[in-house]
């Protein structure tokens, strides 16, 4: 979608509602989760391209606001890796290294405009800079992957946490392997995580 534009500058287009989700495409149950910090957001198109956050895009980073800005720019801070319509329990799992999600709101088309409607939708984003909570051991993220940590939260819960003891909960468990089913993990795995995708059983040993 191409315009002009800005956040905070008043305009016919509505601004598109962004926020942070956790457990992009985990199955509902899902012991496994990310823990990660939620905010609420909004975006609006900046004339970057001719889709709204396509691959490879950019993305300011705020703790109330998201647009799409030039990935050569100061204010870009993260990168679309994938691109998806519809909800995020219904489309394809982001990528491992993905470090958060944004929702898109559908947006219909302003006056004038033929092709200017943007549909639900979510992009995995990775971060330009470090941090990267999405990597192993990171801590936060939408997916739990093999060498992430984890500890109870209660209710036959565990959530992510740093695997170098920088979280707020001391890492309690390693996720070791991905296999495809339970009889597949070593003798020494005491957690079974749900992961999604090929290998859905992750095999996780207490530190």
């Amino acid at each position: 979608m191409r315009g002009t534009w800005t956040m905070g500058v008043a305009c016919a287009l509505p601004a598109l509602l962004v926020a942070l989700l956790t457990g992009c495409g985990q199955p509902p149950g899902s012991t496994g989760g990310r823990e990660g910090g939620t905010a609420p957001a909004s975006a609006g198109p900046s004339g970057h391209g001719a889709v709204f956050l396509d691959v490879g895009e950019c993305s300011s980073f705020g703790t109330t606001a998201f647009t799409e800005v030039p990935c050569s720019g100061e204010r870009a801070a993260a990168r679309v890796l994938t691109r998806h319509d519809g909800r995020p329990g219904d489309g394809p799992l982001c990528p491992p290294n993905t470090d958060f999600v944004l929702h898109i709101d559908a947006q219909p088309a302003g006056p004038g405009q033929e092709d200017g409607a943007i549909p639900q939708g979510y992009a995995c984003m990775r971060n330009l800079q470090p941090p990267h909570p999405g990597d192993p051991g990171g801590g936060g993220g939408p997916r739990t992957v093999v060498g992430d940590c984890l500890y109870g939260s209660g209710r036959g819960q565990v959530r992510e946490t740093a695997c170098d003891g920088t979280g707020h909960k001391k890492p309690e468990y390693l996720v070791t392997r991905a296999v495809r089913s339970r009889d597949r993990c070593p003798a020494s795995t005491a957690l079974y995580v749900r992961l999604g995708g090929d290998e859905p059983v992750g095999c996780a040993r207490k530190l």
